[in-house]
C-alpha cells in the first residue's frame, strides 16, 4: 500500500498540531476508539449523508456510508462519517426546493468547518444531489457523488408501475370511475417496494445521471438499484477513490467545466430527463463560475434525439435501464455520433470517452441506438420567450402531447395551486379541452419555494369526457416523475411582477412550441395599464429561514439559488481559537 503520510495536509492544522490543541483534537477523536496511529498524515476523509427516515429515498445510506468507509480505509485513509440535512420531496412541505440552499450552505459549510482533505457526498432524493454538488463546488476539496440508487420496478396486477409517474395515472383512474379507493392503497405498497430513489426517470434519477454526465460520479453508478449489492460495491470504489483524488488534487473545479455543463445538458435530453435539471444544473454552474444561460438547454439539444425509453415519458423504469448498460451506454451512443465532448476529466482521473471506451448497449428497446431513437431530436427541452415570459420558461416535450405543442385557447387563471384544486371537480366549472389552465405565484419567491404543482390534474368533468391532456401555464416547477403539455419556470414570476400577474380570464393564450414562443394575444398598451393597477402581495415573513430565501432567492432563470452564494468561497483552514 502507498504511503499516504503527509503532514502537509489540511487535516494536519487539526490532527498534527502541536502542544494544547493538537492534544485536545486527537483526544477527543480517541474516545471513540481511534488508536493514535491514524493521526499520522493519511487523508482524512467525510462522509456526507443525508441519511434520514423523514426522506425515505434516502433512509438507507447509512448502510451505503458503511461500504464506503471499508473503501476508504481499504486505500489508507481514515473515514469520518458525518450526517448532513435531508430534503425529501415525499414529504417536506411547502416543498423541499425551499430547503435546497439552505441545504447546500450546511454542506459547504461542514466541509469547511472540519478536518477534511477530501468528501464522499451521499444522496439520494431529488434536491440532496444538486445541493451537496453546491455545497461542495463552493469549497472545492477533493469530492466525489455517490447517490443511494432507484427504488426495485414496481409491480401491480402484473404491469411495471412507476413511482410518481402512476400516482397521477391512477388519480384520474379514481375520478373517473377505472379504480376504487381500495385498490389505490393496494397499489401504494406495490409502486414503492425497496429502498431507493423513484426508479422512473423522475429528478432523483435524472440528478444521478447528471451528476454521472458531469464527471463527479463513478461511471455506471447512477442506475445501480438501491438494494443491489453492486450499489455497495460502488460505495466501496468510491471510498477508494477518494483516497486517490486527494494524492492527485482532484478538485471539483477541475471536473465542472463548461464542456462538463455542456455534456451534462445533452445527456439529460438523450434520457429524456427532468426539467428540474435547468435549475439545478444552472445553480452549480453558477458556484464554478460557469457561463450557462437558459437558452444553452434549447441550443445543445436541438440535434440530441431522446434515446431512453423510460417513463414518464416511455415504458421501462430504472432498473431495466440499469441492466441496459446504464448511462455509460446512453454516453458512448452519443460520444460516437460526435454529440459529446470526450476530453473532459471525471473523478475516475480519466476523460470521459476513456470510461466508456468498453460501455455495452444490451438489446435495443431500453437504450435505442442513435440511428433509431426512441424520439426523434427536437424532442428535449425547449426553452420559450414571448411577452408571457421574457426571461423564458421550458416545457419537456418528450413528456407533452404533440397535437398541443402549437395551440392557441383562452386562460382560466387562478392565484395558487389551492385555488385550482378547491374546484378541479367542480362539474361546472368554466373550462373546456381548448382551455389554457394559468396557475400563478408558485415561483421561488412567490410560494415559496418554487414547488412541484404545474402539472396539476385535468377537471374531473373533462377527464370523465375522455381528455387525457390541456395546455398548463406556470411559474411552479414540475415533478421529473409527471408528464403532460406543461409550460414550467415562467420567468418573472408573477409574484415580483412578472407578465403572468396581469393575465385574465378569457385572455389569449398563445403557445408555439417549435417556434420557441409563449405570448398573451393582448395589446401592449392594456398591459400596461394593468402594470399600473398591479400591487405585489404583503411579503407573509418577517423573520426566519423563509424571510431569507424570500429576500435573497434568484429567478428561475439563474437558478432559484441564493445571489450571496454565487461563486466559491474555498478551503482555506479556518482559524483555531483553542
Amino acid at each position: 500500500m502507498t504511503d499516504r503520510r503527509n503532514s502537509n495536509r489540511r487535516s494536519q492544522a487539526w490532527f498534527g498540531a502541536q502542544g494544547r490543541s493538537g492534544m485536545l483534537y486527537r483526544s477527543w477523536m480517541r474516545n471513540q476508539g481511534f488508536g493514535h496511529e491514524v493521526f499520522d498524515g493519511r487523508p482524512v476523509i467525510g462522509i456526507a449523508t443525508s441519511a434520514s427516515d423523514l426522506a425515505p429515498c434516502n433512509a438507507h445510506l447509512t448502510r451505503v456510508a458503511e461500504a464506503v468507509k471499508r473503501g476508504v480505509w481499504q486505500a489508507g485513509g481514515l473515514p469520518l462519517q458525518f450526517p448532513t440535512m435531508a430534503t425529501g420531496e415525499t414529504l417536506m412541505r411547502p416543498t423541499a426546493m425551499l430547503y435546497r440552499n439552505l441545504m447546500a450552505m450546511e454542506v459547504e459549510e461542514l466541509i469547511r468547518a472540519n478536518p477534511l482533505d477530501g468528501v464522499v457526498l451521499l444522496s439520494g432524493c431529488d434536491k440532496t444531489t444538486p445541493a451537496m454538488l453546491m455545497g461542495a463546488a463552493s469549497v472545492d476539496l477533493p469530492a466525489v457523488m455517490v447517490t443511494g440508487g432507484p427504488m426495485l420496478n414496481g409491480k401491480y396486477r402484473g404491469q411495471d408501475v412507476g413511482s410518481g409517474t402512476h400516482v397521477w395515472k391512477f388519480e384520474e383512474d379514481l375520478k373517473t370511475g377505472r379504480m376504487t379507493e381500495e385498490e389505490c392503497f393496494f397499489a401504494e405498497g406495490c409502486m414503492a417496494r425497496s429502498n431507493g430513489h423513484c426508479m422512473t426517470m423522475g429528478t432523483a434519477s435524472t440528478m444521478a445521471c447528471v451528476a454521472e454526465a458531469l464527471g463527479m460520479q463513478l461511471p455506471g453508478s447512477a442506475a445501480w438499484p438501491a438494494v443491489d449489492s453492486r450499489r455497495m460495491e460502488t460505495a466501496q470504489a468510491a471510498g477508494r477513490r477518494i483516497v486517490d483524488m486527494v494524492e492527485e488534487e482532484l478538485r471539483p473545479s477541475r471536473i465542472l467545466t463548461r464542456e462538463a455543463f455542456e455534456n451534462a445538458i445533452r445527456v439529460n435530453a438523450a434520457i429524456g430527463g427532468s426539467t428540474n435539471a435547468v435549475i439545478h444544473l444552472t445553480a452549480l454552474a453558477g458556484r464554478v463560475g460557469v457561463k450557462l444561460d437558459l437558452d444553452d438547454f434549447d441550443r445543445l439539444v436541438r440535434e440530441i434525439p431522446t434515446l431512453v425509453n423510460l417513463m414518464p415519458s416511455g415504458k421501462y423504469l430504472m432498473e431495466d435501464f440499469c441492466y441496459a448498460g446504464g448511462l455509460p451506454a446512453v454516453t458512448a451512443e452519443l460520444l460516437g455520433g460526435g454529440l459529446l465532448h470526450g476530453g473532459p476529466v471525471t473523478v475516475t482521473g480519466r476523460t470521459v470517452a476513456d470510461n466508456t471506451a468498453r460501455a455495452e448497449r444490451v438489446g435495443s428497446d431500453v437504450i435505442t441506438p442513435l440511428d433509431a431513437p426512441f424520439q426523434p431530436a427536437g424532442t428535449g427541452i425547449a426553452v420559450l420567450r414571448g411577452n408571457l415570459c421574457p426571461d423564458g420558461a421550458v416545457i419537456k416535450q418528450s413528456a407533452a402531447s404533440p397535437h398541443l405543442l402549437t395551440h392557441r385557447g383562452p386562460a382560466r387563471v387562478f392565484d395558487s395551486p389551492e385555488a385550482y384544486h378547491a374546484v378541479a371537480d367542480d362539474p361546472d366549472l368554466d373550462v373546456d379541452e381548448n382551455t389554457v389552465i394559468v396557475i400563478r405565484n408558485a415561483g421561488p419567491k412567490g410560494y415559496p419555494g418554487m414547488p412541484e404543482v404545474s402539472n396539476v390534474p385535468l377537471p374531473a368533468k373533462l377527464l370523465k369526457a375522455g381528455v387525457t391532456d390541456m395546455v398548463r401555464v406556470c411559474d411552479g416547477r414540475m415533478s421529473g416523475t409527471g408528464y403532460g403539455t406543461v409550460v414550467l419556470h415562467v420567468t418573472p414570476e408573477a409574484a415580483v411582477g412578472g407578465p403572468l400577474a396581469l393575465v385574465r380570464d378569457g385572455d389569449p393564450v398563445v403557445l408555439d412550441v417549435p417556434g420557441r414562443t409563449l405570448r398573451l394575444d393582448v395589446d401592449d398598451a392594456e398591459l400596461a395599464r394593468r402594470r399600473e393597477e398591479w400591487a405585489p402581495a404583503a411579503e407573509q415573513y418577517v423573520s426566519g429561514y423563509t424571510w431569507l430565501y424570500t429576500q435573497h432567492v434568484e429567478q428561475a432563470d439563474r437558478g432559484a439559488d441564493f445571489g450571496f452564494l454565487r461563486g466559491g468561497r474555498g478551503h482555506a483552514v479556518p482559524r483555531d481559537s483553542h
